[in-house]
């Protein structure tokens, strides 16, 4: 039984301070959802940068940054850049259950034997509902949550301003990747390509690690 996982966190989740209102719970900053946090509350073991291979694309509202979200699509030509949090696997299963917009509890228990073995698992057809097992990292599972589509099969939505600099400024933090790399990889993913250009994102990311 899995009891320590690798959650590789693609979006605003690559910021320690955001997940730690997963974990923590509360309400973050100009946030119109408070989130319960999980059930043991304590912050990732270990931070580390991971590439995994597949493609990252924007799609669907987010009513928490207005924009669209990050998604993985593990099946596309790519990579993506990620930072991977240790943390116990209860605490990815209330992660994930935040993420379904439910409250973590024993219900929200996920059986990981699923998605180690075969790669990935559903869980329903929304949005963070699909668990994808991206890898292993140090004997453990590398795991992340994504949507049941492929990037080809949605229309694709400009992400915000706020989003992309809590996305790039958890990235920059891992010291594996410098501004310049982290603005080119953004504006060439779908849904920002088009609309933010790598000279914006360099002013973005660059506004976000001067404060």
């Amino acid at each position: 039984m899995t009891t320590q996982v690798w959650y590789a966190a693609y979006g605003s989740n690559t910021h320690v301070d955001r997940l730690a209102y997963y974990l923590l719970g509360g309400r973050p900053p100009d946030a119109a959802r408070t989130y319960p946090g999980c059930r043991d509350r304590r912050l990732p073991a270990a931070s580390v940068p991971v590439e995994l291979q597949g493609a990252l694309y924007f799609a669907t509202e987010s009513p928490v940054w207005t924009g669209g979200r990050a998604f993985y699509d593990p099946r596309a030509r790519g990579h993506v850049l990620a930072r991977a949090h240790r943390l116990t696997a209860r605490q990815f299963s209330d992660i994930a259950a935040q993420e379904m917009y439910r409250d973590p509890g024993p219900d929200t228990d996920l059986d990981l034997t699923q998605v180690v073995r075969h790669g990935t698992a559903t869980l329903g057809g929304g949005r963070y509902e699909t668990l994808v097992h991206a890898g292993t990292l140090d004997g453990l599972p590398l795991l992340t949550l994504t949507a049941p589509w492929r990037m080809g099969d949605i229309e694709w939505n400009t992400p915000s301003a706020g989003y992309l600099r809590h996305l790039a400024a958890g990235l920059l933090a891992t010291g594996a990747w410098d501004a310049p790399a982290i603005a080119a990889y953004l504006a060439a993913c779908p849904g920002a390509a088009g609309h933010w250009t790598e000279h914006r994102l360099r002013d973005l990311i660059g506004g976000w690690s001067d404060q």
